[in-house]
Parts: structure tokens; C-alpha cells; sequence
């Protein structure tokens, strides 16, 4: 395995860090006390990853068992306990513990558990996640054609 190909060949380099301090508030919050923060976008990242700090509240459930056709998705738990389900069984994961879904991969995750928990997703090669995340709540209101092209939009495929 090699490196890829160059994507910057300009000059000698150039000042184009992000930072974001720790107190930065949630760019959203959805219901069951939680909050997510978009760390690294799609946009920002120019679609190599995009990085999302998820808050549960406690017995925030989760989405149900589900692959992504163009995108892995990656788990590392900061704190608490997140039920994450391969496939085949469900696995109590905690603090510092990480796990890996690549394309085509089934899993489900959820906070079964009486206190909160939080984790850093990471999906690669970056997508743009922050529409999903910010109507995924509400799509159960939607026409089910509506739904289905939201989903499908976001390389979201449920198998149940």
C-alpha cells in the first residue's frame, strides 16, 4: 500500500487549519437530551471524512440495523456505554473502545443504559451527514416516497 496521489501541489504550503475549542456549543439538538457536534464536514474536509461527536441522553435508543452502500462508518466511544450491533450480535461498547463498519456492512447502535454516553462518528469518505442528521427525526412524518428518497440520498439502507 502507497500513499495517494498528491492533492496539494501549490507552493510551499498554506495557512488553512480549522479550530474549534472545546466549549464550542452543539450544532444541533435533538430530542432524548442529546446533542451533536459537527466536528470535521464533507465540506470542510473537501469529502475525504466527515467527524460528529454524538451525546445520547440516557436511554436515548438509536437507529435500527441498517449498511451504507458508499460510506464505512466508525465508532470510538469517549464516555458511557454504546450498544453497537455487527450484524450478528450486540456488543457492550465503552470508553475508548472503537469499532469499524466498512461499505456494506450491517450494524445498529443505541444507549440502553441509565446515563448518557457519548462518541466520535467518523464516516469515510466524507458525506454530507448534517441534513440526515438534522431531519432523520422527523421523516417518520413523511410520505413513505419521501422517506424512501431521503434514505436512499443518504446511503442509508434499512434492513428491517
Amino acid at each position: 500500500m502507497s500513499y495517494p496521489e498528491p492533492r496539494y501541489t501549490d507552493g510551499e504550503g498554506e495557512i488553512s487549519a480549522t479550530y474549534r475549542p472545546a466549549g464550542t456549543p452543539p450544532d444541533l439538538l435533538p430530542r432524548g437530551g442529546g446533542s451533536t457536534h459537527y466536528l470535521a464536514t464533507s465540506e470542510t474536509t473537501h469529502g475525504e471524512f466527515g467527524l460528529y461527536r454524538i451525546n445520547m441522553g440516557p436511554r436515548a435508543g438509536g437507529p435500527a440495523t441498517h449498511f451504507h452502500r458508499t460510506i464505512s462508518e466508525s465508532f470510538f466511544i469517549l464516555d458511557g456505554t454504546v450498544r453497537i450491533y455487527d450484524g450478528e450480535r450486540w456488543t457492550d461498547a465503552a470508553e475508548d473502545d472503537f469499532v469499524y463498519v466498512p461499505q456494506g456492512g450491517l450494524h445498529a447502535f443505541r444507549n440502553d443504559s441509565d446515563a448518557p454516553a457519548s462518541m466520535l462518528l467518523l464516516f469515510t469518505p466524507g458525506a454530507p451527514r448534517e441534513e440526515y442528521f438534522e431531519k432523520v427525526a422527523k421523516v417518520s412524518d413523511w410520505p413513505e416516497k419521501q422517506r424512501a428518497e431521503f434514505f436512499f440520498r443518504h446511503d442509508t439502507y434499512w434492513t428491517g
